[in-house]
């Protein structure tokens, strides 16, 4: 039987991890399957230009992985049992259950609600394309009449709120944070962000905790109303549930807790990329959920998988992070580098260069999605015997 190893989200982790093990991996020997609540690639780091009225490109999943020999099952994820190795699944046909011997597991991120009431009612997030396209299904109904209010201040709501503002002229946006607006930026950066926001029009509500959302309205913690058609929820990131019932090891927000090679510290026959993986970065520092994140943990985690199968020595890769890139609508946009401390330093790229070296990020992530191997040969490593496994760990 062949050694069955199922990748649960095809978001940038696991779809660029599934192709990777797939052209690295003997098809004689390994099964690999994808589960995907979508048929398509998401480019998630575009969802708020997508709600903004923009359309994406189109990106079949069974265009990416063709001639992998992957197996996609476009399917939502339900359960996971690690204890039995097995994953349930739903679709249009109903309830499955699939078995494992390898289990990566990259189901990613959402928008945290924080326990605010009414945001799951009332509010709308960019987190994911249904979402996204609600959003602007909402934002078509305004028309160019209507009042939009993001709440948060990190990337994603800096960049819905510029985006919304510049592709809906017509509409009053506004942005309520309970910090600083751009307060973690280098002080050239955080400049040029307020300086945008201006020209945007955006309207900006420092030190604001927004503590109840209804349907026309979101109310502070101070009692403060502010008026708003669609309320745009983008205040931090929450992991699903699932990973927290299924019997692995998670930290109190419910991240999987990992070791250096994205093991499950429980369950080491489960290993983690993306959002859902704590892991501790070179700075000492849990890794941020981020794309940049992703790009690493889905590195070391498909090396491990293949050193751990096969028996070859797993290569270890830099768990850093380097710097945020923020587009500021389509012209414009921030590329903050940090330091080893993840704090902002003094230079940032700023303006129309920075804008086009975000694209061109986002357009070469997508491009490994269907290259993983970055044109280098791939291998068809063979599956090791238990023995052989055994010897090798001696040796090392």
């Amino acid at each position: 039987m062949k050694h069955r190893i199922v990748v649960l989200g095809a978001g940038y982790a696991g779809a660029f991890s599934a192709g990777y093990l797939a052209r690295q991996l003997h098809s004689d020997d390994f099964e690999i399957t994808v589960v995907n609540a979508e048929p398509d690639f998401v480019e998630r780091l575009r969802l708020h230009q997508l709600a903004a009225g923009q359309d994406l490109r189109h990106r079949p999943l069974e265009q990416v992985f063709a001639g992998t020999g992957i197996r996609l099952r476009p399917a939502r994820v339900t359960d996971v049992d690690a204890g039995h190795r097995t994953v349930t699944v739903a679709d249009g046909e109903g309830i499955d259950r699939l078995e494992y011997d390898t289990l990566l597991y990259a189901l990613g991120s959402t928008a945290a609600d924080h326990g605010v009431p009414g945001v799951r009612e009332h509010a709308f997030h960019v987190a994911a394309r249904p979402s996204a396209l609600r959003l602007r299904a909402r934002l078509d109904e305004l028309g160019e009449d209507g009042r939009v209010l993001v709440v948060g201040g990190n990337l994603t709501a800096i960049e819905a709120a510029t985006e919304i503002a510049e592709s809906r002229a017509g509409l009053r946006v506004g942005l309520a944070t309970s910090g600083e607006l751009g307060g973690w930026l280098g002080p050239k950066a955080r400049r040029h962000l307020l300086r945008a926001f201006d020209r945007f029009g955006i309207t900006v509500h420092e030190h604001t905790t927004i503590a109840r959302v209804e349907e026309a309205v979101a109310v502070a913690a101070d009692g403060t109303a502010f008026a708003s058609d669609a309320t745009v929820w983008a205040a931090g990131f929450a992991v699903h549930p699932i990973a927290a019932a299924s019997g692995l090891e998670v930290e109190p927000n419910g991240q999987i807790t990992v070791d250096r090679q994205m093991r499950s510290v429980s369950h080491p026959d489960v290993y983690v990329a993306g959002d859902s993986a704590f892991v501790i970065g070179e700075n000492g520092r849990p890794l941020p959920m981020s794309c940049a994140s992703a790009g690493s943990t889905s590195m070391q985690a498909t090396a491990a998988i293949i050193g751990d199968r096969t028996g070859r020595k797993i290569s270890t890769t830099a768990l850093s992070y380097v710097g945020n890139h923020i587009s500021l609508g389509r012209k414009d946009g921030i590329f903050q580098l940090v330091d080893g401390d993840a704090r902002s330093k003094s230079w940032a790229l700023r303006g129309r260069t920075a804008a086009r070296v975000k694209s061109a990020i986002l357009e070469t992530a997508a491009w490994s999605l269907s290259h993983p191997t970055f044109g280098r040969p791939s291998h068809k490593y063979r599956l090791a015997t238990a023995r052989e496994r055994s010897l090798d760990v001696v040796a090392a």
